[in-house]
């Protein structure tokens, strides 16, 4: 059978505040890994006002999603954590069968989620307008997006004229347009674009005196968990049979790649434009809080109802460090 990959570039989610998990003694082994690639996005006022001034309505309205490119074949790594060989079951039956609660519904419960995910809008190397989406976590310097590596950077060069809009609905920005300072992503995804860590932040500079988290609050983060645990995934997909007006959810069992990657699985049907949204741990539904653990990802063709998402390890926790402690202008 041919495989292919289909990275989905085009999202949006919103959450509140939740507070950040303890460190973990892997903290201190994230020193030891390669430090995260970074690149300077809008990191004078000058800058910021430009690429605040470019995204206008109707460019925001027209961008669309990133092609996807493609996978990167070869022997499939070994597990991130110690819980056991892969799961293997065929994509008829066992795990991924099982697994889902939600396989993408709109998202009617309020709460936090729906200020703290956010659109992502950026300019690639080629000049496309394009979109994704990321999630405002809580962070020491409260101004850190978790998204997807291919969100920041794609085809060897960083994005241009990246901003994060909370509670995107068409057209509207109920919390303000945030502009990105500082872009950053895993070593391996800046390097060969592997999906087993398409993972990034970027770190957005105060809107009119205030942080991201003060404005819209933020997500729980954790890395170097359990597998297959429960989670909720969150998105606005635009492709077929979504049009990206509304916040879609998933929720069911993660699942282990077979095929691939490292990556885990969710039954999930949100479409291109969901790229960059956030997979949480503990998510309660009265609130809209969780813990987020992955992000989507990608999706092989031939399996449109599964999402993939990166497992968040030691790469995923530097990343999350570095920006924590960048400074904003």
């Amino acid at each position: 059978m041919h495989r292919r990959f289909a990275l989905l570039s085009t999202l949006v989610l919103a959450t509140g505040s939740a507070a950040l998990l303890p460190a973990t003694a892997a903290q201190a082994e994230v020193r030891l890994r390669p430090k995260p690639a970074q690149h300077a996005a809008a990191d004078s006022a000058s800058e910021q006002r430009q690429v605040l001034r470019y995204w206008t309505e109707r460019k925001m309205e027209a961008a669309e999603p990133l092609d996807a490119p493609a996978p990167k074949k070869g022997v499939k790594p070994s597990a991130a954590d110690a819980t056991g060989a892969p799961w293997a079951a065929g994509p008829t039956g066992g795990q991924a069968s099982q697994a889902a609660r939600s396989g993408g519904e709109p998202w009617t419960g309020g709460g936090a989620v729906v200020k703290t995910t956010g659109r992502i809008f950026f300019t690639t190397a080629q000049g496309r307008n394009a979109s994704c989406s990321g999630s405002a976590v809580t962070s020491t310097n409260k101004s850190v997006v978790i998204t997807a590596g291919h969100c920041v950077k794609l085809n060897g060069a960083f994005h241009a004229n990246w901003v994060f809009v909370p509670g995107y609905d068409k057209g509207a920005r109920p919390f303000g347009t945030w502009a990105a300072t500082r872009l950053l992503t895993t070593q391996p995804w800046n390097a060969r674009e592997d999906v087993n860590f398409d993972v990034a932040a970027a770190v957005v500079a105060p809107l009119e005196g205030r942080t991201l988290v003060d404005v819209v609050g933020g997500q729980g983060v954790a890395f170097n968990q359990q597998r297959r645990q429960q989670m909720y995934a969150f998105g606005y997909p635009a492709a077929a049979p979504y049009d990206g007006s509304k916040l879609v959810y998933c929720s069911g069992r993660a699942f282990d790649d077979y095929l691939l990657t490292d990556d885990l699985g969710l039954t999930c049907n949100m479409t291109g434009g969901s790229s960059g949204g956030p997979w949480m741990l503990n998510f309660a539904e009265p609130t809209g809080l969780g813990t987020v653990n992955s992000v989507n990802s990608f999706k092989y063709n031939f399996a449109p109802n599964w999402m993939f998402g990166p497992y968040f390890g030691n790469e995923a926790q530097a990343v999350y460090q570095a920006a924590q402690t960048t400074g904003t202008l």
